[in-house]
């Protein structure tokens, strides 16, 4: 059985797959990778499965060695790793020779970067899912984020002995995904508790993100919002990307850990096409909201699930 050893577990790294949809009424949030597009070419370059579970880091990568042969794949966030200190190009294919060891420096940009690796991470399922929950301390590997010395088994894939082929992201198509700091949006469920000015405030202003941020909410700081309610209404279900207005006025973005109930009034909705962005945001990282219509929201996300389908998406 092939391992990863954690010399240096980084700042953040967690075992995440595309997370448990589903379990809301539970009380339970999908969890997931923050920067879902990024999991799933990165599978697709080690030909795995794009739900297939790998590591996320986040702003400060670590340090692992490889006891036997692999094939991995780094996308999102370039934390400026070596591989036996020679340089490791993202979105590309790499093959690992026994005995070597990956190392991961500080993000360059972007917030965070995905070690996938042919086979997957194989941990013990919870609720369908390989995602580490860190809320309730469930699922991934033990419930929690790596520490120093965990050994972490690698799956074993069809073909997992196969002779190595280069595989790498289209460099246009890397253009085409790069993480957005003008975050569109349809308007929520409350929109209309906000007035006319209220509104304006929101789509013309510049929010800060916030150091208190995680992966249950993104805190944003700038103007401050009113609403007719004060802030506060009755708690009703909550979804990924919803922009909160809490009492204070100020934006929170509900993110992969997010409770699924909820009591302060939603101006607005991230579109599903722009959700791998929020994953790529960094504290006091800056920001802009952009008003959408439903099917125009519908219509990016069409597009962008048709890009991921492209035969020339990955090139060999």
């Amino acid at each position: 059985m092939s391992l990863i050893e954690v010399r240096a577990p980084g700042l953040l790294t967690t075992v995440q797959d595309l997370g448990r949809e589903g379990f809301g009424p539970m009380g339970v949030s999908p969890s997931g990778a923050a920067d879902p597009l990024a999991l799933r070419i990165g599978n697709r370059l080690v030909g795995n499965a794009e739900r297939t579970a790998a590591l996320e880091m986040t702003l400060l990568g670590g340090t692992f060695a490889f006891p036997e042969r692999a094939e991995i794949a780094l996308t999102g966030a370039d934390f400026s790793a070596t591989l036996d200190d020679h340089s490791v190009e993202m979105w590309n294919s790499v093959e690992v020779r026994p005995g070597q060891t990956l190392r991961m420096g500080p993000t360059r940009a972007g917030a965070r970067c995905y070690l996938c690796v042919r086979g997957g991470i194989d941990v013990k399922l919870f609720l369908g899912s390989a995602s580490t929950h860190l809320l309730s301390g469930l699922g991934g590997f033990e419930g929690r984020a790596l520490r120093k010395g965990d050994v972490l088994r690698i799956g074993t894939a069809a073909g997992s002995f196969r002779t190595f082929r280069k595989r790498k992201l289209a460099a246009k198509v890397v253009g085409q995904l790069q993480p957005r700091k003008v975050l569109r949006v349809t308007a929520g469920p409350q929109s209309e508790w906000f007035s006319e000015e209220a509104r304006k405030t929101f789509y013309i202003g510049t929010y800060r993100v916030a150091e208190e941020s995680n992966r249950m909410g993104l805190r944003l700081e700038g103007a401050a919002i009113t609403s007719a309610a004060g802030g506060e209404m009755l708690s009703e279900g909550v979804c990924l990307g919803a922009v909160q207005i809490t009492a204070s006025g100020l934006p929170i973005i509900l993110f992969v850990e997010q409770q699924t109930t909820g009591g302060y009034p939603k101006i607005a909705n991230v579109i599903s096409a722009d959700l791998s962005s929020l994953g790529q945001l960094r504290p006091r990282d800056e920001i802009r909201f952009e008003l959408v219509e439903m099917e125009t929201a519908r219509a990016l996300l069409a597009e962008q699930e048709k890009l991921l389908a492209s035969k020339e998406l990955i090139l060999e």
